[in-house]
């Protein structure tokens, strides 16, 4: 199956990932997604499964961000898992976090790394998981839970290629392929205002490169 644009790849997924919640296929989704590494070797019935197989093949070598959407519980991460060990970063990191699961002030300190002295129990230097992850690839899940001010540093790294630990002054450049996931719409979250226009179209138009 040929795709028209990533936009196109990103609803086909969705739908597939749901589709499979849906008809109770959660199960063999992670079964066959566990073994996606060796698509030769995979066994894929389902159309919606081909699909999912097909949007990882054709996504994984390039260096785009990438969104994945679909409700919880139907193996984003798997498939966020399975771009990773298809890409040219296969060899390097791959580090998720959830963004719904930490307050802001630890959030930001694990994504960006923080400075001796930042904030109080802040004991030393400590590096962020975007160093961490250099070279390789991030996973921000519930990437539509992050705060605002820390979505305008994710911005910053998306543009700039750039991390500031928190209560540093100095900058430092990262390698790093981010993909993100949501349970929800991201079209609604920019309209309730808790999720940011500018890295939101940031992310899509790397997706069209």
């Amino acid at each position: 199956m040929l795709f028209r644009s990533v936009d196109e790849l990103l609803i086909t997924v969705q739908r597939a990932l749901e589709y499979c919640r849906v008809i109770g296929e959660n199960i063999d989704l992670r079964a066959q997604l566990g073994s996606v590494y060796q698509f030769s070797d995979m066994v894929a019935e389902s159309a919606p499964m081909k699909q999912v197989c097909e949007m990882i093949e054709r996504v994984a070598p390039t260096d785009t961000a990438v969104l994945i959407s679909g409700e919880s519980g139907t193996g984003k991460e798997l498939v966020a898992h399975a771009i990773h060990e298809h890409s040219r970063r296969k060899n390097r990191k791959f580090v998720a976090i959830n963004c719904a699961a930490l307050p802001a002030e630890l959030l930001e300190s694990e994504m960006f790394g923080h400075v001796k002295g930042a904030f109080t129990g802040a004991t030393g230097n400590k590096e962020g998981l975007f160093e961490a992850a250099d070279g390789g690839t991030m996973f921000l899940d519930e990437i539509s839970s992050m705060p605002l001010d820390i979505q305008g540093k994710l911005l910053r790294t998306l543009q700039e290629k750039e991390i500031r630990r928190v209560g540093s002054n100095e900058n430092t450049t990262v390698n790093v392929r981010i993909l993100a996931a949501t349970n929800g719409k991201l079209e609604e979250a920019c309209e309730q205002g808790t999720l940011r226009e500018d890295p939101y179209y940031r992310l899509r138009s790397e997706e069209r490169r």
